[in-house]
């Protein structure tokens, strides 16, 4: 099983959005399928805030990865933000997260972007394992803090 990518179109709306409700369920993330769906759909068709890639084989994939964009003076230009990243349960545990946590930094750095985030739970061990892995590190003096505005 490979790790590929696939940058997600219009075309694939239907097996993007199985993955996100998949993901949505076992996180418990309570969200209509109307919610999502808007949600999804811009991204697919191109908007310049943030892309959705399909992982494994573009017929049939195992997962996901959605990466939404932003500027930073700190980071001195273009950053990303994973939004959301999910591998079937029956596929887990085989090094394809790995894999794509892997590849992404650098085809997105060759698009010009210069610094990925992501936030993990405080009490998800295995991901902040997984997450250090590959490159990622915490940011003590940082804390991510949201408001909710809608």
């Amino acid at each position: 099983m490979s790790a590929a990518l696939t940058l997600a179109g219009p075309a694939n709306l239907e097996k993007l959005d199985g993955l996100v409700a998949a993901f949505h369920r076992e996180a418990g993330l309570a969200i209509s399928d109307s919610a999502r769906q808007a949600a999804l759909v811009p991204l697919l068709e191109g908007i310049p805030h943030g892309v959705a890639y399909l992982i494994g084989p573009a017929r049939a994939p195992i997962g996901y990865i959605i990466v939404t964009f932003g500027w930073s003076v700190e980071f001195g230009g273009l950053d990303g933000f994973i939004d959301e990243i999910y591998i079937r349960p029956a596929v887990r545990n085989r090094g394809l997260a790995t894999d794509t946590l892997q590849a992404l930094p650098v085809a997105l750095a060759g698009a010009g972007l210069r610094a990925l985030h992501l936030e993990v739970a405080r009490d998800a061990l295995a991901a902040q394992g997984l997450y250090r892995r590959c490159g990622f590190v915490d940011r003590d003096d940082v804390l991510t803090m949201t408001r909710i505005l809608a």
